[in-house]
């Protein structure tokens, strides 16, 4: 049974596209999560700070602005959420691309992988028939 070589080829190419689309999936949810971190750090200066009246330096690129330290926390709060929502939705992304390639390769879907974090509300349901 001998295999046409522009066949495999094509199956080869594939497969690395679709490794290759995985891999800079992942590098942008770890450069998210970092950008997620610098932000959170950010933000607890500013709550640490003892003068919460005064201004604070936030830096916008390559430029840095004095900005009142509520307007700049709001900012950083906003960011912080559009963070989270977009590494969210990578992390949705992610998973339908990892069964992709797992389908091109011939191997079984993941299992396990598409669970998702149970809510605040329903650990405390949980919590309330467990303790009875």
């Amino acid at each position: 049974m001998a295999r046409d070589p522009s066949f495999v080829l094509r199956y080869l190419a594939e497969v690395e596209e679709l490794a290759e689309d995985v891999l800079a999936t992942r590098q942008q949810i770890v450069d998210l999560d970092v950008k997620r971190n610098r932000n959170r750090e950010a933000l607890r200066a500013l709550q640490r700070d003892p003068q919460p009246e005064d201004s604070a330096m936030v830096c916008f690129g390559s430029m840095f602005v004095e900005l009142p330290k509520a307007q700049a926390r709001a900012m950083l709060q906003h960011d912080q959420e559009q963070l989270d929502e977009e590494i969210n939705n990578l992390r949705k992304e992610l998973r339908v691309k990892v069964n992709r390639l797992y389908e091109a390769q011939g191997k079984p879907e993941l299992k396990g992988f598409n669970l998702n974090p149970m809510s605040a509300e329903e650990m405390k349901l949980i919590n309330r028939i467990v303790e009875g």
